[in-house]
């Protein structure tokens, strides 16, 4: 393995948007260190299909983000593998409804832990070696960090948290690294579902009246990261305009 190619780590990458992420950024000729949780099977096949286009381009990270001791280790063994980090995607997040009244102490440590504390200490694990190659941060935010969001007051506070996150790193490590955040808005349903109803009055409210797909996010991530050489600190609505009627 050569450093020839600029080398990205993404966090909850086996899956989902994550996945969409590494592919695209794998296409761009990034090698990558892609993190799960839990998510063996998915890993594994994404993996393979992304060794088969370059052998020796991926390396698997596992860690339960809210472990904050093996945050630096995630970026140690990056470098350890491939020699430089040149990209930070953090993608991971939990999402879940807190509504007030029911709220716990544990739903606020799991919600902030992938989508703020992580967030903090892998950056600031990973800044050394980004400003060594001129590298750039993006972090996946959400509308919900600047609207509030019915029953999900934890989550919403952790987003605002990464957005808050991305402007102050943009001017604690700049000039030499670059820091913005996407903001997706419909462009994957819940896991866990959710009722027609509730997709046709989203939709309803976007702009372009209609579902994006999880590869404009992607691009998204990849133009901020190769291209967007004098944007920073920024949140990148990707949404179809939906956040104009929040």
């Amino acid at each position: 393995m050569t450093d020839s190619h600029p080398v990205a780590l993404i966090t909850g990458a086996a899956k989902r948007v994550g996945a969409r992420i590494a592919r695209r950024l794998h296409a761009a000729g990034y090698d990558l260190a892609l993190h799960h949780r839990a998510s063996q099977s998915p890993m594994q096949a994404l993996v393979r299909e992304l060794e088969e286009r370059r052998p020796g381009s991926v390396l698997v990270l596992q860690c339960e983000l809210a472990d904050t001791d093996a945050l630096a280790h995630l970026v140690a063994d990056t470098v350890a593998r491939f020699g430089r980090l040149d990209a930070l995607v953090n993608n991971a997040s939990a999402f879940f409804p807190t509504p007030v009244g029911e709220a716990t102490p544990a739903q606020w440590d799991e919600l902030f832990a992938s989508n703020a504390r992580a967030p903090f200490f892998l950056s600031q694990a990973a800044a050394p070696h980004l400003r060594a190659n001129g590298g750039a941060i993006v972090n996946l935010a959400d509308i919900y960090g600047e609207r509030p969001l019915k029953n999900h007051t934890l989550y919403c506070m952790a987003k605002a948290s990464l957005v808050m996150l991305t402007q102050s790193l943009a001017k604690e490590l700049g000039p030499e690294v670059r820091v913005n955040a996407v903001a997706p808005g419909a462009v994957m349903w819940p896991a866990e579902g959710k009722a027609e109803h509730e997709k046709a009055a989203m939709l309803a409210s976007t702009a372009l009246g209609r579902a994006g797909d999880p590869d404009d996010v992607a691009e998204a991530v990849r133009w901020l990261l190769q291209e967007a050489r004098y944007t920073t600190g920024q949140v990148l609505r990707v949404d179809g305009g939906r956040a104009l009627n929040i």
